[in-house]
Parts: C-alpha cells; structure tokens; sequence
C-alpha cells in the first residue's frame, strides 16, 4: 500500500506517516443475459464451432442449471446474468474456442432418453449412434424369446448397452469394455441409469462372456474403426478422443474382424449383428462379413444419408 511523509509544521525532525487507502472499486454489474449470449455466440463462429448458438445456450444452461428451453424462457423476460455467472461462463466459452468437447465442459451427452456422463477417456457418443441404437432395439424386440439377450461390446460410455436395457426391459443386456480409461465412466452411467436387467463386464471382446456362446440374440459394436493414418476432421474428435476408440489398424477393419469371428460364436442361429461404421467402409465389411459365413448382410443410412451401420445374420 502506498504512503505519503508530510513534514509538520516547525518541527524540524518529525514525520508523519500517512497510508493512502485506494478506493474499493464498484462491483460488477449484471449483464443482459441477451447480451451475453450474443456475445458468446460470436465468440464460438469464430472459434469455427459450426453450431454456435445450440453450445452457447448448452453454456449458459450449465452455468445456470437450465434446460436450453430454460435459457430461451430466461431470454424472454429479459433475465440478467450476474457478474459470478458471467466469469464462469467467460472460462467455458475460452476452453470451447479451443476446441474442448462440449460434453467434457457440461461433464454430460445426451443419447436418446439418456443424459450419460462423460470425459476425458471415453469416446463420446454421437447422435448417428443412435441408429445403431435403435436397430439393436428392434432387433431385441423382434426376437421370439422370454429373454432375449444382447451384448454391446466395447460399450464405451454403455450408450448402446443402456438403451437396449432401458428400451426392451424384457430382455437380458450385457454392456463389455476394456479400457481401464473408458470403463470408470462405463460404470458410472450403469450406476446412475441403475437398469436391473443390465451386467457389467470388464474384458475384452475377442474373447467376452464364454458362458453366453450360442445363446446371443443381439451384438451391437460401435468398434474403432478409422484407419491408422486418416486424421478427423474435427479437433475435438483429434485431440480429445480416446485413441483405442477411434483406430482400427490400416484400413480400420482390425477390431471388425475380431467383432465378425466373436459374435458367430456367441449369437445363437438367426441371432442379430450390428456394426457401425465410415460410410465408405460398407462394402469392405460386406464383404469380410460374408467372407466369414454371415448371411442376410445389409446397410442402413444415418439422417445424413452415409452408410453407417452394417447388420447380418448369423
């Protein structure tokens, strides 16, 4: 703090000391929280974020705990946000421009009717996943059993696992992951979703669950898959995803072959294979597929129009 010395008055050694005390500045202020979102979403175009207005109101929401459809309501009525909320959110939209996944900021991926947790070590589950998804479900439905059983291997986040348990409730699910970064989060959402009819296994797929060979109604895999030397696009996908979740050897088929060999052995006669896949990728695998004894194999289009999964029939 600084100080000032005044010599007083006819005294001819004596000093007094005064300490000069700043003024306390005035706090900050709350900010329109329009204002704010705006702000937020030219930061996010510039940063290259192609949906910039969904991750700024997803920001925003975590911020203040509100759905999307909270922030829009708070919009309306001409909400404010407080200089603490404004910091925070400053933090967060700074790592998004850098490109941080969305998901490890909030912590959360929604996946259907799931809200899973998620971060660094686990693969992200994207919205073509639900395909995947939903034809394993249909798959399970379909099956002419009491309790048809379904496997996801290399579950991941249990993205695939959890909806076929929490969608086919009649059926026996299993959820296989074995990377000990992944399987942490894996067995959080198992823990949170808490779906009585789903099993957790630690293991590998190569050689998962010997006590169900020929009992299987549905294997469903999202596998790694991209080849060793292609690059993602996307920075997010690049610098932040589990590298065992996105390589699969030189054309990305490594893993796809182990998952073809395994699930013969587990699916019982007219049991369900469910693979997603690069959408260039389709005839390749037909072709594995087919190669290996698997009948009926077909492609299926994300929203997109790629090929994206790839089923067959044992």
């Amino acid at each position: 703090m600084p100080r000032t010395s005044i010599r007083r008055a006819g005294a001819t050694r004596e000093w007094v000391t005064f300490h000069c005390v700043n003024a306390t500045p005035d706090e900050p202020q709350p900010r329109s929280l329009r204002e704010v979102r705006e702000e937020t979403v030219r930061t996010l175009e510039a940063a290259g974020i192609a949906d910039a207005e969904v991750d700024a109101d997803l920001l925003i929401g975590h911020v203040l705990g509100l759905s999307r459809g909270g922030v829009h309501a708070r919009l309306v009525i001409g909400d404010r946000l407080s200089a603490t909320d404004a910091a925070a959110l400053e933090l967060l939209v700074e790592r998004r421009s850098r490109r941080e996944p969305l998901q490890h900021l909030t912590g959360r991926a929604a996946f259907r009717s799931l809200d899973l947790a998620v971060g660094p070590g686990v693969f992200v589950p994207r919205p073509e996943t639900e395909l995947l998804a939903q034809l394993a479900i249909d798959a399970l439905r379909a099956a002419a059993e009491p309790e048809p059983i379904g496997l996801d291997l290399g579950s991941g986040s249990g993205a695939i696992a959890l909806s076929m348990a929490t969608e086919v409730p009649h059926a026996r699910v299993w959820a296989v992951e074995n990377s000990p970064e992944a399987f942490p989060w894996t067995r959080r959402n198992v823990d949170e979703v808490a779906a009585p009819n789903l099993e957790l296994v630690f293991g590998d797929l190569a050689e998962a669950l010997p006590e169900l060979v020929g009992r299987v109604a549905v294997v469903a895999s999202n596998p790694p898959y991209i080849p060793d030397d292609a690059i993602p696009r996307d920075p997010e996908v690049r610098l932040h995803d589990p590298e065992r979740a996105l390589y699969g050897g030189p054309d990305g088929l490594d893993v796809v072959r182990v998952l073809s060999r395994r699930a013969l052995a587990l699916l019982h006669p007219g049991g369900a294979l469910l693979i997603e896949h690069g959408e260039t990728q389709s005839a390749d695998i037909a072709a594995l597929l087919k190669a290996d004894g698997w009948h009926a194999v077909a492609h299926h289009r994300d929203l997109t129009g790629r090929d994206r999964v790839t089923t067959a029939r044992r």
